[in-house]
């Protein structure tokens, strides 16, 4: 049994109706519509009332067969569209599978290529790391040269191949070695040339600079360093090498060209120079001694005083002694005239000449040795503050680990260096001061025991007077008998 369908016109929109919907709906309209809305003349009869209702029945249905001819024609047309998209689907798919079979068989030849490419890249790869490497290691000759002074800008092509990560072009290595040829070429040329130089005071000059190679740089007598960061440039030594060294450098700039002159090369590029330039000079020595080392400078200092005056003092006596020794008149200007002068002649006898002469003898003793016994204590004090220093030095150094630990050594030299100076110090002066008092006590024994060897012959001289008179008398008592 075929079901009637029927579409009703819902604002804008067909909605789908069953035969009992529709006869709702006509009956509503018949309802809702006054009776002479129906046609111009409202039917007066049944039979007029049959036979609209059988006109509009007709209408009806003339107006569904439509429709359904409508909707017909619309099911065609999606029918076509959807054997149009399964026709299209079907084609993609095809593609698509032609598509993958292409994919994967590009893989496989991708594959095959880049192992074809490994296989025949293999000596290239190390060929180009070598080149890699020595233009690493040339870039960092070339960016601590001093001949990048006269020739600036020289490392910007090979910083641009060093940063660049692809295989270097032929262009590339060309421009390697035309710069390993450079620098092997200035690196054997004394040449002289003007350039920039900051001085030790900050300011920028153009001097007329003269490089001896890659080792050693001068300009004006003084020594130059070439300095890669922050600025690159030739900087002037805050401190110059010994004067000797200076006067080498200002001969080497005034020299004509093929005149041979002595001039100091730093083989090391500057390593050298810089070392020789950062060693301490006396006067940073004894500073860092501290205040022991200038005590014991303090004491050096009084020792040679004495030991000078006591050197002159024994000098002149000891000419003074010589003279008397070849005069027979004392002279109260020198030990010896003085013990001389305590002989009277021969008038007292040998005892009592004796005593007078040794107690003059005692009476220049200590002007003799006099300075003599203080330069033994201060030879025997220099070292033992010496020791003292190195002691403080030790205890500074401990404390400075004991706050910062060991990790600067910068930090624990101060103590250090306090330590060795003073010990040092005190060594340099106990050594000559020790060697000065043992020659002056070796030189005032000579002068006392030539007065003792004067005084004894002046009492044997004597004695021989007084027994040859005793003799005499004893000839002259014997005869007379």
């Amino acid at each position: 049994m075929r079901t009637a369908k029927f579409y009703a016109l819902l604002k804008g929109k067909q909605v789908l109706l069953g035969v009992k919907g529709l006869i709702f709906l006509l009956g509503v309209i018949s309802w809702w519509t006054p009776l002479n809305a129906w046609g111009t003349q409202a039917p007066k009869t049944l039979d007029q009332l049959l036979e609209q209702v059988r006109q509009d029945s007709l209408q009806d249905r003339k107006l569904n067969a439509k429709r359904e001819a409508r909707f017909l024609a619309a099911r065609n047309q999606q029918k076509e569209l959807l054997a149009k998209a399964k026709a299209e689907l079907q084609a993609a798919e095809q593609r698509e599978e032609k598509l993958r079979q292409a994919f994967e068989q590009n893989e496989k030849a991708l594959a095959s290529r880049e192992t074809q490419l490994k296989e025949h890249s293999a000596s290239l790869g190390e060929l180009f790391g070598v080149a890699r490497q020595a233009t690493n290691d040339l870039l960092q000759i070339i960016n601590h040269s001093l001949v990048s002074a006269q020739f600036p800008g020289r490392a910007e092509d090979l910083s641009a191949m060093v940063a660049h990560k692809a295989l270097p072009t032929i262009a590339e290595l060309r421009q390697l070695w035309l710069s390993l040829q450079e620098q092997m070429t200035e690196s054997g040329k004394v040449v002289t040339f003007s350039a920039p130089v900051i001085t030790a005071g900050g300011a920028v000059e153009t001097r007329e600079v003269s490089r001896i190679g890659t080792f050693t740089a001068v300009s004006e007598g003084k020594y130059l360093r070439y300095l890669a960061e922050p600025v690159s440039g030739l900087v002037e030594l805050n401190r110059q090498p010994p004067s000797r060294f200076l006067e080498a450098a200002a001969e080497f700039e005034k020299a004509e060209s093929g005149e041979v002159v002595p001039m100091a090369v730093d083989p090391s590029r500057g390593a050298i120079l810089s070392l020789l330039v950062r060693n301490p000079s006396l006067l940073e020595r004894i500073q860092q001694g501290g205040w022991i080392g200038y005590l014991i400078l303090g004491l050096g200092a009084i020792a040679l005083l004495i030991a000078l005056q006591r050197f002159i003092f024994l000098l002149i006596i000891g000419r003074r002694i010589d003279r008397q020794r070849q005069q027979k008149t004392p002279s109260e200007n020198n030990p010896l005239g003085r013990i001389l002068g305590a002989y009277t002649g021969g008038r007292e006898d040998v005892e009592t000449l004796s005593l007078k002469l040794d107690e003059a003898i005692l009476k220049e003793i200590p002007s003799i040795e006099r300075g003599l016994p203080t330069l033994a204590i201060l030879a025997a004090i220099a070292p033992l503050l010496g020791l003292l220093g190195t002691v403080t030095g030790m205890i500074e150094t401990f404390q400075s680990i004991t706050l910062f630990g060991t990790g600067d050594p910068k930090l624990m030299s101060g103590g250090i260096s306090q330590a060795l100076v003073t010990t040092e110090l005190g060594l340099a002066v106990a050594i000559p001061v020790l060697l000065i008092h043992s020659s002056l006590s070796s030189k005032s024994n000579r002068l006392v025991q030539v007065l003792d060897e004067e005084s004894a012959a002046i009492v044997a001289r004597l004695a021989e007077e007084k027994q040859g008179l005793l003799e005499e008398n004893r000839e002259r008592d014997g005869s007379a008998v």
